[in-house]
């Protein structure tokens, strides 16, 4: 399969990019990875560097990719490898993965911040991501096909999707019983999937975040964060302690009860702080 030649009427770029954290307008890129597909068959080019951002990694960042301050004190800041990249780019179309919601605006933001407008409205972009998605659907109808080998005939009715539900949990058991997970930084995690709800929950849920919106964030160190608005990576506590009008606000506001259940805790905990 690795022999196929893609057809290309244009040079097609698959780039990625690791950066400081997930907000695309406030965090910046510390690598940048870039491999040309040219339409005239020639060799592939490459071109890949680390960028100082000016800014603090995020742990969890640095948890993900290992690029650490260090790693990048003495390296080139965007704005003195921006032209570089923008020649290679050149006119190419532009693919990677998750790239048109990640990699593609967090380049732009870059190149905009030195002064330079990286227009996509004339280039293609292929986000191979979507491919994934779309052509392996994640619905309940798609599950029971998988796991069942059967077709849901009355998807939609509330009670034939939670049987549905049922019959593809067991399925999921069966087809991983002891069967080891490798993630995306190539760690084994041995047999995740068991017949035990406390090890599926955990294995299930997303445990850095403590609301389903995911407003608020566990930092490694156990300290609860704003995961939005001004105050995004500050720690909750001592936001409440300058500024007690906030905790008041995001109770005025469309904050999910489980958010509200929150704070008002974090709030009687510093309550009975003081008192104390």
């Amino acid at each position: 399969m690795n022999d196929i030649q893609i057809n290309l009427d244009r040079d097609l770029v698959f780039f990625d990019v690791e950066t400081t954290g997930l907000n695309v307008i406030r965090d910046r890129i510390v690598q940048i990875a870039l491999v040309k597909l040219h339409k005239n068959g020639q060799p592939q080019t490459e071109l890949s560097m680390l960028i100082n951002p000016g800014i603090p990694i995020s742990e969890e960042s640095m948890q993900i990719h290992g690029i650490t301050p260090k790693d990048l004190a003495n390296k080139p800041v965007f704005q003195q490898v921006a032209q570089k990249i923008w020649d290679f780019i050149g006119d190419s179309d532009l693919a990677g993965y998750n790239s048109n919601r990640f990699d593609v605006p967090m380049l732009m933001e870059e190149f905009a911040r030195v002064g330079m407008e990286f227009d996509v409205s004339k280039r293609r972009l292929l986000d191979v991501q979507r491919i994934f998605y779309k052509m392996e659907p994640r619905t309940l109808k798609a599950a029971y096909r998988f796991y069942c080998a059967q077709e849901l005939t009355d998807a939609h009715d509330a009670l034939a999707d939670v049987k549905a539900t049922i019959d593809v949990f067991k399925g999921q058991l069966q087809a991983y019983e002891g069967k080891d997970l490798i993630d995306e930084n190539g760690n084994v995690v041995p047999a995740p999937i068991q017949n035990d709800v406390q090890v599926l929950h955990t294995f299930t849920n997303d445990l850095n975040f403590l609301d389903a919106t995911q407003k608020l964030r566990v930092q490694p160190d156990g300290v609860v964060v704003f995961n939005f608005g001004k105050y995004a990576g500050q720690p909750v506590r001592e936001v409440f302690l300058k500024e007690k009008n906030y905790f008041h606000w995001m109770l005025e506001r469309e904050f999910s009860s489980q958010v509200k259940q929150i704070i008002r805790q974090i709030m009687k905990e510093l309550d009975r702080e003081k008192r104390s």
